[in-house]
């Protein structure tokens, strides 16, 4: 009468889901582009600015999914690999073209 079918029959565990694939980009999330060690290594030295000093991007942020070569990066270097790496990101600006600006991954809800 309305029951469910019984689960005796399923395994104890379920297998792992794959994850979500990337989100499609959206117009009004501006590009983000996550920097190598080096790359941010080089453009905290060029900006002559401490790196507490810039603003905050948390690691499991959706607007990451935006750079082609995050997923790449995020598996290469491990769970806590991108802690401490810059994103660049552009914006669209009506007067200058392409606003250019950088934010410090940091650890997510996830970490």
């Amino acid at each position: 009468k309305g029951r469910s079918p019984s689960k005796k029959g399923k395994a104890a565990a379920e297998p792992e889901k794959p994850p979500a694939p990337p989100r499609p980009r959206h117009q009004l999330v501006p590009v983000h582009e996550v920097l190598s060690a080096g790359e941010s290594e080089r453009m905290l030295a060029d900006l002559g600015t401490p790196v507490d000093h810039l603003p905050k991007i948390l690691a499991d942020d959706a607007g990451l999914l935006t750079d082609p070569g995050y997923a790449k990066a995020r598996d290469e270097a491990g769970p806590q690999g991108l802690i401490g790496r810059l994103v660049r990101i552009h914006r669209p600006s009506p007067t200058a073209g392409v606003s250019v600006a950088y934010r410090v991954i940091i650890p997510g809800a996830e970490e």
